[in-house]
C-alpha cells in the first residue's frame, strides 16, 4: 500500500486538526458516506468500479484492486480479503466502506467462486471497535461507548488513524448493507452453516426501523438446528438490540442460558449478550450456569463465530476474553499468568 498521507483526503484530515469545521466536507467528494450513497444498489462490476473515486481516501485504490479480483473471481480471494480486512483492522476504514456496495451482489451471488469470501468482509467497515473488545461496556457496541468517552468526539466515533471522521466510514457501510438487506436475507437459510453465521454477522449492522432484519433473525433461530449458526444468531440479536433499544430482549436471553436443553455454545453466548445489555451485577444463577460450559476445546471452536474471533487476544480465544472481562472486570490484564485462572 502507498503511504495515505499522499491521498487528497490527507488535506482534509489535516484541515481537520487544524481546526476546520467537519460541517464544510459534507457531502462533498471526501465525504464516503456521499460517495457511497451515489453507486446504485448491487452495483456493476464494470465501469463503475472505476468511477468511483477511490483515490479520495486512505488506501483506495488498494481496496479497488481487491475488490476487482473478488468481484472477477480471478485467482485466490485471500489477498483481496487481507487488504480490505487489514484496512479494518488498522482503523482505516473508509476505503474498505466504499467497497461494501460492490461486495454484497457478489456475496449473494450463489455461482460465484468468491461469494463467501466477499460475505466475510463486507461488513467489516460498518463496526468502529471490535477488535480485541470483550467487555460489558463495549462488546456488540458499533462505536465508542458514550458513558465512558468524551461526547461530541465527532458523534462519539472520533477519528480513524489517518484523521478521517471513523463515523462517517461507519455509517457508509451501514447504510450500504441496510440497502441490501432484502438480498442479504436469504443467506439466513444458506445450504452452508459458515454462510449463515457471515449472513447474521451481516445483517446485525443494519438500521432495521421495522424490525425486519430481527424478525427474519428470530425466525430463523427457532428452525436452525446447528449449534454455532444458532449462537450467531444470537449475537446478532443481541447487536441490533443493543444498537436499535429493545427491552424484551433481555429476559429472552435469560430464557436461553437457563435452558439446560439448548447447546452449551448457545448458552454462553446468550448469558453473554444478557449482560451486555443491561448494567445490572452479574446473577450468582449465570455464574453457576455458565462455569461448567466453558472449557477450552469449546472456546476454541467458538472462535469460528466473528464475534469471538473478532474480540480474541494474543493467545485467548474470543470466548474466554468475554468471560473473563465480564464476569472479572476487576482484575488487571495477565501476563504470563495462567488465563484459565480467570474462569468461573
Amino acid at each position: 500500500m502507498r503511504d495515505w498521507r499522499t491521498d487528497p483526503t490527507f488535506a482534509m484530515c489535516a484541515a481537520l486538526v487544524d481546526g476546520a469545521d467537519l460541517e464544510s466536507f459534507v457531502g462533498g467528494a471526501f465525504d464516503v458516506r456521499a460517495v457511497v450513497a451515489d453507486i446504485p444498489p448491487r452495483a456493476l462490476r464494470g465501469l463503475l468500479l472505476d468511477a468511483v473515486p477511490w483515490g479520495n481516501f486512505p488506501h483506495g485504490d488498494a481496496a479497488r484492486a481487491a475488490v476487482r479480483l473478488l468481484c472477477t473471481g480471478e485467482g485466490s480471494a485471500l489477498g483481496a480479503t487481507d487488504v480490505l480486512g487489514g484496512l479494518c483492522a488498522n482503523d482505516s476504514r473508509a476505503a474498505a466502506a466504499l467497497a461494501v456496495p460492490f461486495l454484497i451482489p457478489v456475496a449473494v451471488d450463489g455461482r460465484h467462486p468468491h461469494r463467501a469470501a466477499a460475505l466475510a468482509v463486507l461488513s467489516g467497515p460498518a463496526r468502529a471497535r471490535h477488535h480485541g473488545v470483550a467487555s460489558r461496556d463495549e462488546f456488540l457496541l458499533h462505536r465508542h461507548d458514550p458513558r465512558r468517552h468524551a461526547p461530541g468526539d465527532y458523534d462519539d466515533y472520533g477519528v480513524e488513524v489517518t484523521g478521517y471522521p471513523a463515523g462517517w466510514s461507519v455509517a457508509a457501510a451501514r447504510a450500504a448493507i441496510t440497502a441490501g438487506a432484502p438480498v442479504l436475507l436469504p443467506l439466513l437459510d444458506d445450504s452452508d452453516p459458515a454462510l449463515r453465521m457471515d449472513a447474521a454477522y451481516a445483517l446485525a449492522t443494519a438500521a432495521d426501523p421495522g424490525h425486519t432484519v430481527r424478525t427474519a433473525l428470530a425466525g430463523r433461530f427457532a428452525i436452525e438446528r446447528d449449534a454455532m449458526v444458532r449462537a450467531a444468531l444470537l449475537l446478532a440479536v443481541a447487536e441490533a438490540a443493543r444498537a436499535h433499544g429493545h427491552p424484551q430482549a433481555v429476559p429472552w436471553f435469560r430464557e436461553r442460558w437457563l435452558d439446560g436443553a439448548e447447546a452449551p455454545e448457545v448458552r454462553l453466548v446468550a448469558a453473554i449478550s444478557r449482560l451486555c445489555l443491561t448494567d445490572e451485577p452479574v446473577p450468582e444463577d449465570l455464574r453457576r450456569a455458565i462455569g461448567p460450559l466453558v472449557t477450552d476445546g469449546r472456546a476454541h471452536a467458538m472462535d469460528a463465530l466473528p464475534w469471538m474471533s473478532a474480540a480474541a487476544g494474543t493467545g485467548e480465544p474470543g470466548l474466554l476474553r468475554c468471560i473473563r472481562r465480564m464476569l472479572h472486570p476487576e482484575e488487571p490484564e495477565p501476563d504470563d499468568e495462567d488465563l484459565r485462572s480467570y474462569l468461573p
